[in-house]
């Protein structure tokens, strides 16, 4: 079975037809998606802004991720359960729309790129943990994560904006 094919049939379930069509059910999720979004990004990007060295200096990294972090997956767990209604309300126009093709790679390179550093750099803290600038390697990851997200936003708002879906 294609990935179309599944998006076909996923789109013909009665909890997808429903979730479309309901009034309150899909713009109720989307504004969720967009204010755990917040949360996520707001927490994500004061930790990759200390990582890339300019900003809370003087606050030790591992200090910074300990306050933010469980607010950061949090915000992540609910921003991908969301996501994932989204796509279940409408699978097969999403799925055919580049702009959600772009997000989902991109999502992948950001996820890569924490696993890379969570599993490399980061299990070096204490040896980097109070620089005000932090390695190289931690500011490289850190201005990637600040890139892929910045991205990831931009194509996620476009997903809406679709200038190539076929004419109905």
């Amino acid at each position: 079975m294609s990935l179309l094919a599944f998006c076909e049939w996923l789109a013909n379930t009665p909890a997808s037809i429903a979730l479309h069509e309901s009034t309150w059910a899909y713009p109720v999720i989307e504004s969720v998606h967009v204010l755990t979004l917040c949360l996520f990004l707001g927490t994500a990007v004061m930790l990759d802004l200390r990582l890339v060295g300019i900003a809370m200096q003087k606050v030790p990294v591992s200090e910074i991720y300990e306050r933010l972090l469980p607010w950061t997956i949090a915000g992540f767990a609910v921003m991908v359960i969301s996501g994932a209604l989204l796509f279940y309300g409408i699978p097969v126009r999403t799925y055919q729309n580049i702009f959600f093709r772009v997000k989902v790679v991109l999502l992948l390179l950001a996820g890569l790129n924490a696993l890379v550093f969570h599993s490399t750099v980061y299990r070096k803290i204490a040896e980097w943990d109070r620089e005000p600038v932090p390695p190289r390697r931690a500011r490289i990851s850190g201005a990637l994560s600040l890139l892929f997200w910045t991205c990831i936003v931009i194509a996620g708002r476009m997903i809406a904006y679709n200038w190539f879906d076929k004419p109905a």
